[in-house]
């Protein structure tokens, strides 16, 4: 295939870790020029340091989603810094599933901040200048979750249900417009990230444990999927993604 990401400026949240992470240090190993946005400074020091060590391109900013004017500051620096900017993978996300009768009720608003606002964030900041230059990727993280229904993942899917259904009609309107901004959503299934950390509920994690230790894959095939869209030529593109092990029972 042809290369189509030497050169290319993509901008990253949820970077310091998972498959952000994964992501950033791939394309950087592909030539494209990555800026790193998460909440954890030190960590995106580090991702970056050893991104340029290697002898990549790497720029980065402390980042809270769900804060428009940083999402809008991360366009600013990758423009400053590199020129311009081709593509966004929206990555930041939270998973502290429960229970809806165990009423978390900050968790739930936590993931419709993040996994929902973030996205909505993320997109009002690319989007003038995706438009103007009438070229742009915006890829974003659903899940599984996000195609099909689970017990104790009430909004945590509901989160990914919006973004299945927002990057679609995305896509429908950038062709009607004539804008020629592509889209792509990725639906992990269990990937083997910081996520379950954020788990409170004590039935829940245990649960959730398991199914990650017996189907649990690498961040780094997510990477492999980002990498695979943002390479296809300009006239083409695959808006949908479902990742997750060979033999995944769901």
């Amino acid at each position: 295939m042809t290369d189509n990401i030497t050169g290319k400026t993509v901008i990253i949240t949820g970077a310091s870790s998972g498959i952000g992470e994964a992501t950033a240090r791939l394309l950087a190993a592909k030539g494209a020029n990555v800026v790193l946005g998460a909440r954890r400074a030190d960590k995106l020091q580090q991702i970056a340091d050893a991104i340029e060590s290697a002898g990549g391109n790497a720029a980065w900013q402390e980042l809270d989603v769900t804060d428009p004017a940083r999402n809008d500051a991360m366009v600013t620096l990758a423009k400053d810094t590199y020129g311009g900017v081709d593509a966004i993978f929206l990555n930041a996300g939270l998973m502290p599933s429960s229970p809806v009768s165990a009423l978390k009720t900050n968790e739930w608003n936590r993931m419709v901040d993040v996994n929902i606002k973030g996205v909505l964030n993320g997109v009002a900041a690319v989007m003038p200048t995706f438009t103007a230059q009438k070229s742009g990727h915006i890829l974003a993280v659903s899940s599984v979750a996000g195609l099909k229904n689970y017990p104790g993942a009430a909004v945590y899917g509901g989160t990914k249900w919006f973004v299945r259904n927002f990057m679609e009609v995305l896509r429908m309107e950038s062709a009607t417009e004539g804008t020629n901004i592509r889209t792509a959503t990725l639906y992990p299934a269990a990937i083997n990230t910081e996520l379950l950390g954020t788990i409170t509920d004590q039935q829940t994690a245990e649960g959730m444990k398991g199914l990650y230790d017996t189907f649990g894959i690498s961040p780094d095939r997510i990477a492999d999927v980002v990498a695979f869209a943002l390479n296809l030529p300009a006239d083409t593109t695959v808006n949908e993604f479902t990742v997750g092990p060979a033999n995944q029972p769901w």
